[in-house]
Order: structure tokens, then C-alpha cells, then sequence
């Protein structure tokens, strides 16, 4: 006896379940060809010029394939006639026959639709063994049903996809079964059991369930045709919840249907009036006002006292190991000879003029740590290694740093406790980040320096990434921020894609800066005047508005640098953010409060002034460094409120990422790190 999957197709069933297939065909192509030929007269009659609209409503027909697969049991066929052993799952393809109707405004996301017609559920079960031996097969090929199945239609992107979804009302119409059994091939003899054919009893009449799917119109004609068709290749899940189809025992089904539908429509005629009349617009140029403020009398040199922070991270580049050459590292003989109000000294290689003073100091942290671990004997440190590459490249990383200190400052190796780790506690790349991953991945690359001894840790700090006690140091500053020169193009930001300076000297010589996108731009003004104490300007904006077009303004300004005869001496504080944080502040907060605020003297003026690294987008970052400054200003102000200080002056600024005014370079992770910063100057009366 043969598996009933591969009977041969001349059965009878097998003839007349092929027979809807043929009406489908049918179907469609009658249907095209009725529409083809009022559709021809009608285009026929319509200038070459005139225009219609995309149909809003569609009608058509669809077909193709149910693919279903049952589970469960299955023994009872009918209400006298039980088979000897249970099937369980089986699976068949089944046809589909529909006309459809669709509404959906062209250039909208949510429609409706509706199709309704006849669709097969056949399927054969896998065989199985009776009681006897003898194989038997089960089988309907004319399961099937009238369903009705409205839709919400719903194209997200406002294109040609759309998916869809909604109830399935489904009437049985047809329920026939064929049951065949063989013999037991150990006795051939064996006189051969007739086949079944019945009915299915117990069948729900009625099935309410559900259906989802997706597909695609591909238009078949022109865009400027009156009448419009589209084909539809589509595919959708009939899940098995809902779907079952008798009152007894425990079938269940679930179907994937995939088919086409040939749809066509009928779109309104533009008027002539309305497709021809285009209104003139008179096109307004942006108003953008252009400024110019040189400070005319400040000073170019200023003695600071800086309290300049100590980063508690060392940092390693990828694939190696060992401390990075840019790093101060001292032979054994150097250690009694180092002071780290003296460092200027020791200098790091590579370094240029802007960061050279700042980074020399971080860059001896390693120094900085063994001296004060020397005159602190009963203080302890944690070495933490972060990689990427594993726990134990990271624990590497942390003894090299550990080496050096042993070997160099001689520190007690029981002093000194390593850890390796993948991520550090705080770490750079964040979950699902996507955007500049390796210079994220660049500072997770790191030793971190913890402890738990305050003699070694920043005022009123404690914990694990709390920072290392700052170092105290003096020197000249050479462009104070309220000596830079100011740019305003009110409305720049709106009216133009981007801007561009010209600045003209007397001589001619035209010195140009750009492009910008915000409406103040602040420039050292050494950086315009160069060796000369003053001079005379004449400055350029050009803007290019969004349509492309060039716009000038034309200003001129005086340009003046000078000392002045009395030396002013500022103080300096900076703060440190983690990445993209400006909440991190709240850490600093007694710090601001108790050694910060009361060194600020009488009638004095505190200039506040937030800085980011080049990580993230440019307007972010700009919004983020005077959010960070802000911050700063509000604690500070608090402080003073307390004791009812009024007598203070404050002017705060948000640079951003900008690179001319950031403190440091962004070339490695130790300078992106600290260009995360909110600068404090505190200056005496005037």
C-alpha cells in the first residue's frame, strides 16, 4: 500500500480539489481582460497631457496557497466509526480563490480591506501503525470553507509595503475524509480492509480567528493612466489559536498562506487650473544681524594659581601591555629629585604648546602616586586593568603599572592589589551605542587607581573611580576668555546651512576662519592680532542660506592687546565629567562648596566656562558643556545665597567641542577625558 501523500493525482478527489484552481485562473484573467477593454476607450479619450490622481479605492481578485499543518489527535472520524490507532500531525497545500476590495488615500499610512471567498484547508496525516501491524493513512482533500476577512491595512513608511491584519470569520462547506488501511506485510494473505470515505463529524460550522500579513503593490501602469492596476504578491500567518476545527478531540491547525492579488482602480482628474497655476512666491532673504565685540582693554598675561585635577586612570594603547611611551617614566636615580610643584622638569614627549604645561602634570601621575605613596607609608591602591581583548590582558596592564611603582618608587608589593576586568565601572561605550565606537573603546582601555586612603583621594571624596588628590601649580595664562573676540550673527543658525569670517588688515593680508553654524563664534584675540598689539579690521560674514544663495554683511572693528600696569593674579578650579553626564556634578558638590566658593574674594568675578571632548554631535555637545557650566554656576551661587553674598560677578560659557578654545588636544583618550571639563577662574576686583 502507498503513503496517501504520494497518491497518484488521477484519484477523484484529487480531481475536483484541482478544480478551483482552474476557476481562479479563469477568474483573473476574465476579470483583466473586461477591465483591459473599458479601460483602453476611456484612456483613449484623455489628452497626453492631462493628469489623474492615485485610486483611493481598489477591486480585484487574489489566489495562491494555504499551507497547513495540524496537531493533535485525531481517532473518532465519525460518530460510529473509530479508527484502531490516533494521527497526530499532519500537513497539505490547499487553494484560495478571493475577490478583494481595498480603500487607502494615496500617501497615507492606514486603510481598510476587505477579501472574501473559498479557501481549502487539506491536509494527509503521517502514517501510522494499528494494533495489527497494517499501516494506515488519513487524509481530507476537500476540507474546506467560505471565509470572510476584514482588515486594518497599514503602510508605515508611506510606500508600496503595507502590512495588514484582523478577524477570520470562516463557514464550513465541505468536511469529506478518506481512511485506508493495508495489511500487516508479515501475512500477505491477510484479506485488505476496504477505504473510508465519510464525512468528519462533529465539525464547527463556524470559526472566528485571526490572520496577519504583509505584501507589496507593484503598479502595472503608467502614472498619468485614469484607470490603474496593481499587482500584489503577498504572504500571511493564520495562527492556531481560534482555528479549531471540530467540537471533539483535540485538532488544531495553523496556516501560512501565500498568493497574489490582481487589483485595479480609478483615479480623479487634476484639473487644469489647479495643475497649471503655481502661485509666485516672493522669496524673503533671512534677516541676519551681524556684530562684532573686541574687548579694548584686557589684559594678555594673568599669574594663576591652578588646582589642577588628577585623573585616576592610566591609559593603554591597543595591543600592548605596557605603559605607553607618552608617559613620564623616571630611572631610580630621579625618584629623591622629584617634586610635583616642580614639574615642568620632567615633560613628556610629543606634546604641543596648547596642552603641554596641563598634560606634563597627568602625564607624571604615575610619579605623582609613588611620591605620595612614599610619604604616606600605611596607604594602600587597587590596579584595575579594563580590555576588550579579556580578564586577563586587562590584569596584565594593571601589573605593568604595578611593576613600575615596585621597581622604581619601591612600594611594598603588598601595597598594591591588581584586578583585570573587560569593562571598567565606568565605562565609555554604552549599551547599543553605535557612533565613534573606537574612540569609545579607546578610554574603556584603561587602569583604574582606587583607594580607600583619604591622604592620596580629592577633598571630601571616597569610593571606588574617585579621583586622586589635584596638584598645585603656577603659571601664565595667555589668553584669558573674557579677551576673546566675539562674533554675533543673530538668526544664523536658521537662516544659514553654515558661515564663514574674512578679516582684513590694512595691508590686505585676509586671514579667514569658519565655517560655523552657531550664532556667536569667540576667537583669542592673539590668535587674530598675532605679534601686533592692536589693529584695524575689516570683517566679512558669509552666510549660505539653505536655497544655496550668498549672503555678505560687512563690519569693521578695532582690535586691541595690552597689559596693564598692575598684575592680577587668578585662581583656577577645574571639574571632571564622565562621558555625556552633566549630572556627574553632584559629586563635586562639597568640593564646590567648602574649598572652591570661599576662596572667591570680595567684589570679585568668577568666570565659568564648560568644554566636551569631539565625541557625539556638535549641538549636543554645545547644549551638554553649558548644562555642565550652568551647574557649576548654580551650586556656587547657593553657597554664596547662604551667607548673603551679592557682591559677586559671574559670566558663564558653553564651548562645546570647539577646537580652537578646548583646553587640550583630542588626539588620545587622557586629552578627550579632560577636555570633559568645567573651568572655574576666580578673579579679584578690578
Amino acid at each position: 500500500m502507498k503513503n496517501s501523500i504520494s497518491k497518484p493525482s488521477c484519484k477523484l478527489g484529487s480531481r475536483i480539489e484541482w478544480l478551483p484552481l482552474s476557476m481562479i485562473v479563469k477568474s483573473v484573467i476574465v476579470v483583466s481582460l473586461m477591465l483591459a477593454t473599458v479601460q483602453s476607450p476611456i484612456q483613449a479619450q484623455e489628452t497626453q497631457s492631462a493628469k489623474f490622481t492615485k485610486p483611493s479605492w481598489w477591486f480585484g481578485a487574489a489566489g495562491g496557497a494555504n499551507f497547513n499543518f495540524y496537531q493533535g489527535t485525531t481517532q473518532q472520524l465519525t460518530n460510529d466509526y473509530m479508527v484502531p490507532a490516533a494521527f497526530h500531525d499532519g500537513q497539505g497545500i490547499g487553494l484560495f480563490a478571493f475577490p478583494v476590495m481595498e480603500f487607502h488615500r494615496p500617501g497615507t499610512i492606514f486603510g481598510f480591506m476587505l477579501q472574501a471567498g473559498y479557501e481549502s484547508r487539506r491536509a494527509a496525516w503521517e502514517q501510522v501503525t494499528t494494533p495489527c501491524n497494517c499501516p494506515a493513512d488519513l487524509e481530507t482533500d476537500h476540507l474546506a470553507y467560505i471565509t470572510v476577512e476584514p482588515s486594518i491595512r497599514i503602510a508605515p513608511f508611506k510606500s508600496n509595503f503595507y502590512i495588514y491584519g484582523g478577524p477570520r470569520f470562516a463557514f464550513n462547506v465541505d468536511k469529506r475524509f478518506l481512511y485506508e488501511q493495508g495489511i500487516n506485510p508479515d501475512y500477505p494473505d491477510q484479506p485488505v480492509t476496504p477505504d473510508r470515505n465519510g464525512e468528519f463529524s462533529d465539525m464547527n460550522k463556524s470559526i472566528i480567528s485571526m490572520q496577519i500579513g504583509a505584501g507589496y503593490d507593484i503598479s502595472l501602469s503608467a502614472e498619468n493612466r485614469q484607470n490603474q492596476a496593481v499587482l500584489s504578491p503577498f504572504v500571511a500567518f493564520h495562527p492556531y489559536f481560534g482555528q479549531d476545527p471540530r467540537s471533539i478531540e483535540s485538532w488544531n491547525l495553523t496556516t501560512v498562506r501565500a498568493g497574489v492579488a490582481l487589483k485595479f482602480g480609478r483615479g480623479n482628474k487634476v484639473e487644469a487650473s489647479k495643475e497649471l497655476f503655481v502661485p509666485i512666491v516672493a522669496v524673503v532673504e533671512p534677516e541676519v544681524k551681524f556684530s562684532v565685540t573686541a574687548p579694548k582693554n584686557v589684559p594678555v598675561e594673568r599669574n594663576v594659581r591652578e588646582t589642577f585635577p588628577l585623573r585616576n586612570y592610566v591609559f593603554f594603547n591597543e595591543g600592548s601591555t605596557e605603559i605607553p611611551s607618552r608617559y613620564v617614566l623616571l630611572q631610580k636615580d630621579q625618584v629623591r629629585d622629584f617634586n610635583e610643584d616642580q614639574l615642568e622638569v620632567f615633560t613628556p614627549k610629543d606634546l604641543n604648546g596648547r596642552s603641554k604645561r596641563q598634560l606634563t602634570v597627568y602625564y607624571n601621575v604615575l610619579n605623582i602616586l609613588g611620591d605620595r605613596m612614599l610619604k604616606n607609608l600605611l596607604s594602600t591602591i587597587t590596579l584595575t586593568g579594563s580590555s576588550m581583548e579579556g580578564v586577563n590582558d586587562g590584569k596584565a596592564m594593571a601589573e605593568s603599572t604595578k611593576k613600575y611603582l615596585v621597581d622604581v618608587f619601591e612600594i611594598a608589593s603588598a601595597r598594591i592589589t591588581t584586578e583585570g576586568r573587560i569593562k571598567p565601572v565606568i565605562p565609555s561605550e554604552q549599551p547599543g551605542g553605535q557612533l565613534e565606537l573606537a574612540l569609545l573603546r579607546e578610554g574603556d582601555r584603561r587602569v583604574s587607581i582606587t583607594s580607600g586612603s583619604p591622604e592620596l583621594l580629592m577633598e571630601f571624596q571616597s569610593g571606588n573611580e574617585s579621583p586622586l588628590k589635584p596638584v598645585l601649580i603656577k603659571n601664565i595664562q595667555e589668553a584669558p576668555v573674557d579677551s576673546y573676540v566675539t562674533f554675533n550673527a543673530d538668526n544664523a543658525d536658521t537662516a544659514f546651512t553654515s558661515w564663514n569670517l574674512e578679516l582684513a588688515d590694512k595691508q590686505g593680508k585676509v586671514q579667514k576662519f569658519g565655517p560655523h553654524t552657531r550664532n556667536s563664534v569667540s576667537i583669542p584675540g592673539k590668535n587674530i592680532l598675532g605679534s601686533n598689539t592692536e589693529g584695524d579690521y575689516k570683517v566679512t560674514m558669509i552666510g549660505q542660506t539653505k536655497s544655496g544663495k550668498l549672503i555678505k554683511k560687512e563690519t569693521t572693528a578695532h582690535l586691541v592687546l595690552w597689559t596693564p600696569p598692575v598684575e592680577e593674579e587668578m585662581m583656577r578650579f577645574s571639574v571632571i565629567y564622565e562621558i555625556n553626564n552633566s549630572d556627574a556634578i553632584t559629586m563635586y558638590d562639597k568640593y564646590l562648596t567648602e574649598v572652591v566658593t570661599p576662596k572667591i574674594p570680595k567684589n570679585g568675578s568668577v568666570i565659568i566656562h564648560g568644554h566636551t571632548d569631539i565625541i557625539g554631535g556638535e549641538d549636543n555637545n554645545l547644549n551638554l558643556s553649558l548644562a555642565r557650566a550652568n551647574d557649576v554656576k548654580g551650586i556656587i551661587q547657593k553657597t554664596l545665597s547662604k551667607t548673603n553674598r551679592t557682591d559677586v560677578k559671574f559670566e558663564v560659557y558653553g564651548f562645546g567641542e570647539d577646537k580652537d578654545l578646548a583646553p587640550f588636544d583630542n588626539k588620545f583618550p587622557e586629552e578627550r577625558f579632560y577636555n570633559r571639563t568645567v573651568i572655574i577662574d576666580i578673579l579679584p576686583e578690578k
